[in-house]
């Protein structure tokens, strides 16, 4: 039976210095997949709430709309401790939403983590934002587990066979599979085109790994139960499992070997009881595989004895044979899931099964990926060889990930957040003992015998006897509710990643700005260093408060090792959305989050008293740190515009407008649709497949008969004024040639590249792209010209690639 551990939070500092006893991991999901379901599981498993209450409580779902709607609607993290061998691990666990409005949540914690737990409905399958989640992660080159969860829903809703189930969940499996293998081709193309060249010494030193790395990749990609990658659930009822479980029951039992057992009991395989061996090829010979015959056929006999027939006797002697303790109250209970669930988390308990997988399968933070080191570092439009020699050694202080203090400190913020201040933990009411309460007490009396003098005698004497009953009987004193009366406000915390160094309070860093270039400090005495001096990209900052993330509480910490996930205070006086912080001035800014959805639905606000107006500017700043997507914006019109990701999303600003930031109420008008209009061939052929041509043609000619406006020339040739009639223009649009949309559609890359160029041009930021990359360039030009002089028409010719303004948006 698993052990219900409560750790204080010394323990948890204490496993904060053993890096590699540490696990940063997320839980990645479609919407209602049962991620916070899971995660009230794992919260049990630390005795933070109570195992009848997991699935139930949502204690990650903090605020009030998460618990009305039933979603999560923003990140949270929590530290919690497994056992394992007698080592004791660190795991810090983020729960993400898995609506597609709050996507953006998801990109802020995937940032910060080495590994991911995708969830999967076991009759739901694979959704849209399943794909988008795994596609996040991988962009963040995390490793991932995958878990099966809402099996108890193919047995109590679906009524399927255990064969019909294995089949069902063997369909789902390859459909995964084949969409992982679609996506991973997908980002390797990509990033092969993204990639500048490589040199041919380099190519011909990686050529005899490439077999291992695709058989790692494939390992580490594709998910399968052989793999020791999955692991079949239901959350609710606090059970999961991996086939290595039954490996290890079944080894004794059946005496058979371990390791033949982990490559039998998933797949076309099945026991044969008369001779005592597996053998393959159970669909053809009609067969149960393995999986039915030891698992699925054992789990759904228990369902079938405690929720469908509600068969005590046999309970009793399934309870028996498992080691499972249950009372004679619990057996009799009323509602047939309570001993159920003491039944599984007894048996299976989901806690001790996902996190064995997190400790085994999924990497600590000294383990990080040398591609995702580079790729923080530095963006697309140049390589990582060309930073500056200081700039290139700080990938080893990433890789050592040691809190020595001759380390830099390197920390990276992708959120702020806001929290009431009564869950920080300094600012929490500590249990009163006995002499504290005889102290108070005494000061009450003085207090109220000092009033005498004030008062009239009859009126004193009155207040006194009514003020000492309400002070015997234990009511609130009014002193106590002085010191609570201004804690009741938010302050705001940022969501942050330790990666090299130590953090301490009272430390002295260095807050760097996306524009920040460390080439302008280059023969500089960095002694002289200063906030004051390059205000513009880089600030200083005293670090204050560090707290340790515990769902919904937060206790204060002094200092912080490398490998950790942090919140730091204060931080909103000099950070926007997100940041990087470093004591070492020629360390990047961090390249910015991959958000898979951005803000389309915009609507104008404004104050019910337009004498509030100030108050909605201060609640919308806030709303704009608080939030990673949301846009506040201030139209040329005077109208206060908010641009969310959808519905859901912009009920979640309203309110957190109305409840939290601005606290006024607020006029909304409805969503600003914009309009977009482009050019494209017209149809040859109809619905029918019959040809166009002729209706076309006397489309045309209608149109030629029809008078025609002041502003049409010929030949589609455009003529406007301005209201002053100063300036005229005319203006002329034609579809590109094909052979040109084709060029620039194989060469989207490097007009990417073109465009960041001069994105951090503009910006005055020293842009550096090597010889490979401009020889790129110059070849895109040379062939851009030889399409448009090859292409008919009079209007291209030799100079058209010498017009060219612009390319895109795409």
């Amino acid at each position: 039976m698993p052990v219900t551990m409560t750790y204080p939070p010394e323990i948890l500092c204490e496993l904060q210095e053993n890096t590699e006893s540490i696990r940063n991991i997320c839980i990645l999901a479609h919407v209602d997949h049962g991620k916070t379901t899971l995660a009230d599981d794992l919260l049990a498993s630390n005795g933070i709430i109570s195992t009848r209450l997991a699935g139930k409580l949502r204690l990650m779902d903090s605020l009030e709309a998460e618990q009305i709607r039933g979603i999560t609607m923003k990140s949270s993290a929590v530290s919690l401790v497994h056992e394992k061998d007698d080592k004791k691990y660190l795991i810090n666990l983020i729960d993400t939403p898995g609506h597609v409005d709050f996507s953006s949540e998801v990109s802020t914690a995937v940032r910060l983590c080495d590994g991911a737990i995708i969830l999967i409905d076991a009759v739901e399958g694979v959704c849209p934002q399943t794909l988008a989640a795994l596609r996040q992660a991988w962009l963040e080159h995390l490793r991932i587990i995958l878990v099966l969860n809402k099996i108890d829903r193919l047995i109590v809703e679906l009524k399927m066979s255990p064969l019909e189930a294995y089949f069902h969940i063997r369909v789902i499996l390859e459909q995964l599979n084949a969409l992982v293998a679609e996506q991973f081709a997908s980002l390797l193309l990509a990033k092969s085109i993204d990639q500048e060249v490589v040199d041919e010494v380099k190519t011909e030193n990686n050529n005899e790994n490439d077999d291992d790395d695709w058989t790692r990749n494939e390992s580490r990609m594709c998910f399968s139960p052989h793999y020791n990658n999955v692991l079949f659930a239901s959350a609710l009822d606090g059970w999961a499992f991996g086939i290595h479980h039954f490996a290890d029951l079944y080894a004794k039992k059946l005496s058979i070997k371990r390791e033949v057992l982990m490559k039998t009991l998933w797949g076309d395989f099945y026991f044969d009881k008369k001779s005592k061996r597996v053998y393959k090829g159970a669909q053809s010979k009609g067969q149960k595989p393995m999986f039915v015959q030891c698992i699925l056929e054992n789990l759904w006999s228990v369902y079938e004895t405690i929720i469908i027939r509600r068969d005590n006797e046999k309970l009793e002697k399934i309870a028996t044979s498992i080691g499972a303790k249950l009372t004679p109250r619990d057996i009799r209970h009323t509602d047939p899931y309570v001993p159920l669930h003491l039944l599984f988390n007894q048996w299976l308990p989901a806690a001790s099964a996902v996190f064995d997988m997190v400790v085994t399968q999924l990497p600590h933070p000294k383990a990080l990926n040398i591609e995702k080191i580079e790729q923080l570092m530095c963006n697309k439009s140049r390589r990582f060889d060309t930073l500056l020699p200081e700039t290139q050694q700080l990938k080893q202080a990433f890789l050592n990930c040691s809190s020595d203090d001759q380390e830099p400190v390197i920390i990276y913020v992708s959120k702020l957040f806001s929290v009431n201040q009564n869950a920080l933990s300094q600012n929490k009411q500590k249990p009163l003992t006995a002499e504290d309460i005889v102290q108070r007490r005494e000061l009450l009396r003085q207090k109220q015998l000092d009033k005498t003098t004030i008062n009239e005698e009859s009126s004193t004497i009155q207040t006194i006897e009514k003020d000492q009953t309400k002070t015997e009987n234990g009511a609130m004193k009014p002193v106590e509710a002085e010191s609570n009366e201004n804690i009741d406000e938010n302050v705001f915390l940022a969501f942050a990643r330790v990666y090299s160094g130590r953090l301490k309070r009272g430390q002295q860093i260095f807050v760097l700005s996306p524009r920040h270039d460390p080439t302008l400090f280059i023969g500089k005495d960095l002694s002289q260093v200063s906030a004051h001096s390059i205000s513009h990209s880089v600030q200083e900052f005293i670090v204050q408060d560090l707290y340790l993330m515990m769902g919904r509480e937060f206790t204060l910490l002094d200092q912080v090792p490398a490998g950790n996930i942090v919140a730091i205070a204060k931080l909103d006086s000099v950070v926007l959305k997100s940041a990087t912080l470093s004591t070492n001035i020629f360390c990047p800014s961090f390249t910015g989050l991959h958000f898979e959805a951005s803000p389309i639905v915009r609507v104008a606000i404004e104050p019910k008293n337009p004498a509030q107006m100030k108050q909605l500017r201060h609640g919308m700043r806030l709303l704009n740190r608080a939030d990673p997507l949301v846009e506040c914006a201030l139209k040329d019109t005077g109208e206060y515009i908010l641009s969310t990701a959808g519905e859901v999303h912009l009920q979640r600003c309203i309110d957190d407008l109305t409840k939290i930031y601005a606290r006024i109420e607020i006029n909304v008008s409805a969503p600003i649709i914009p309009f977009r209009e482009t050019i494209i061939p017209p149809p040859k052929v109809d619905f029918l497949n019959e040809s166009l041509a002729n209706q076309q043609q006397q489309f045309k000619s209608n149109k030629l008969t029809k008078e025609r406006p002041p502003w049409l020339l010929e030949d589609g040739l455009v003529e406007l004024s301005t209201q002053n009639r100063q300036c005229t223009f005319q203006i002329r649009a034609v579809p590109l040639p094909d052979s040109v949309t084709r060029l620039l559609d194989e060469n989207s890359s490097i007009l990417a590249v073109i465009e960041q160029a001069q994105i951090r041009d503009d910006r005055k930021v020293t842009v550096q792209l090597n010889d490979q990359t401009l020889d790129q360039i110059r070849q895109l030009r040379e062939r851009l010209n030889e399409e448009f002089i090859n292409a008919n028409g009079n209007m291209w010719n030799s100079n058209t690639i010498d017009e060219i303004w612009s390319f895109g948006p795409h």
